[in-house]
């Protein structure tokens, strides 16, 4: 006999062996002790409706009482069924789940069953029974689909439930003993019943994992506007060096000799060669004045990085330095104008700062592209700062760089890790590496395409 038919046995004698004990106790007790032949008409249904009560109260002492002889609480398939149906129809969806596998296993007599949501491609167990925390699966594992279940040492059945052919979550029990007919029926019929609300909570958790990554992408986007934001301040700064570097030094020595020379002219009598000489110095100081001013507008906005790529500019760049620079370029399709012009204004300052000052070392620089990066390395073997100083110079750029989604890094060691021999002028010898994606992400875009299918 099994547990389930002990159980239906043993409630079935107790039932009726209370009524009975009800009954006769004042159908027969109530004969001797009331003596009006109308009153004892009324005695077999006085007993009728204690036994009724009685039965009534002492309902849930006589589960116990069964489930304890029986072994475990079991409930037969359909009184199952019928206790999945009502916790699918009352309660709110967060009660359903447990209630499901709570009537799996009472039903099925397994000692684990799970409800398995479809988030995505993928299933995540959403609730087992019992609910322990010492399995070997807790809530939370996920598989990427049906057949890993299928596959599991752990699992006896997995029984798909399909809303319009697709899938929203899986049924699984653990069982020792051998899965019946009856169980899979049970399985199939609690699988066809709980689809529309099992699909609503598949739909919940996997609208809870877009709204997290929405909200993941929203502050991507404003980190991303930070980075833009101070990438802007750093090239206003970095213009306003620029400026203040071409034009301090040679403006204030064309007002001193405009202020000699008038000097000169009101002084009487004029000697006009001293005028004349003033003069011509000041042309000279102020054709030197627009060609710095030339150089510095090629540097905000270099024509021929627009044209012809980073390669020309940068050896642009190389043709006005006093120290002599080794261009190697192994570029291939041009990139996005952002990014070019990010490493390039990188580049040039570093090369501003090594190769400003005449020096018999050449200095090495490689441009290369290679595994969705577009990179910039210098290598100099006698560099004239140290490089605290250098990555100083290059603040600015390396955070234009990673606001492209890149960086800059300066160090004193080869690639290998190894310390290199100090150079000439005291400092180690240093590689300098700047680099940037070779496109720019649409962050922005899929960012609102996600907060619109959100909402």
């Amino acid at each position: 006999m099994t547990r389930v038919s002990t159980a239906v046995v043993l409630r079935w004698l107790l039932v009726t062996g209370g009524v009975a004990v009800v009954l006769a106790t004042v159908a027969f007790g109530g004969r001797e002790v009331i003596d009006s032949g109308q009153l004892r008409l009324v005695l077999p249904f006085l007993a009728v409706g204690l036994a009724a009560v009685g039965l009534f109260l002492v309902w849930p002492v006589l589960e116990r009482t069964v489930a304890r002889v029986a072994g475990q609480r079991l409930a037969s398939p359909y009184s199952a069924l019928a206790e999945a149906a009502r916790r699918i129809q009352a309660g709110s969806l967060d009660q359903v789940l447990p209630g499901l596998a709570q009537v799996l296993a009472e039903g099925t007599g397994a000692v684990r069953t799970a409800v398995w949501l479809a988030v995505g491609d993928r299933l995540v167990e959403a609730v087992h029974h019992p609910p322990d925390t010492g399995g070997t699966s807790p809530p939370g594992r996920t598989v990427r689909g049906l057949a890993d279940l299928l596959v599991d040492p752990d699992v006896d059945s997995v029984v798909p439930v399909l809303d319009a052919g697709v899938l929203r979550a899986a049924l699984t029990i653990t069982k020792p003993g051998l899965i019946t007919a009856a169980d899979r029926d049970l399985l199939h019929d609690v699988a066809n019943g709980a689809a529309l609300p099992l699909r609503v909570v598949a739909l919940n958790a996997e609208l809870r994992e877009r709204v997290q990554r929405a909200a993941e992408l929203a502050e991507e986007l404003r980190a991303s506007r930070r980075r833009v934001a101070s990438a802007r301040d750093a090239a206003r700064r970095w213009l306003l060096a620029e400026l203040s570097h071409a034009t301090d030094d040679r403006l204030a020595a064309l007002r001193t000799h405009l202020a000699a020379t008038r000097a000169r002219l009101a002084d009487a009598p004029v000697d006009l060669a001293p005028v004349r000489d003033a003069l011509a110095d000041a042309r000279v100081r102020l054709d030197d004045l627009l060609d710095r001013f030339r150089t510095v507008a090629r540097g905000v906005y270099p024509s021929v990085l627009r044209d012809h790529g980073p390669a020309a500019a940068l050896d642009e760049v190389v043709a006005d330095l006093p120290r002599p620079v080794r261009l190697h370029a192994h570029l291939g399709s041009r990139a996005a104008w952002e990014l070019e012009s990010g490493l390039y204004y990188a580049a040039a300052s570093a090369l501003r700062e090594l190769a400003g000052r005449p020096a018999e070392r050449e200095l090495s620089l490689r441009l290369e592209e290679c595994r969705g990066e577009i990179s910039v390395v210098l290598d100099d073997p006698a560099p004239p700062v140290a490089p605290a100083r250098l990555e100083a110079v290059l603040a600015d750029d390396a955070d234009r760089l990673v606001a492209l989604g890149g960086g800059l890094r300066v160090t004193a060691h080869g690639e290998d890790g190894a310390a290199l021999p100090a150079g000439r002028g005291g400092s180690p010898p240093v590689v300098v590496r700047a680099w940037v994606p070779d496109r720019v992400e649409p962050v922005v875009e899929a960012v609102l395409e996600m907060e619109v299918a959100v909402r």
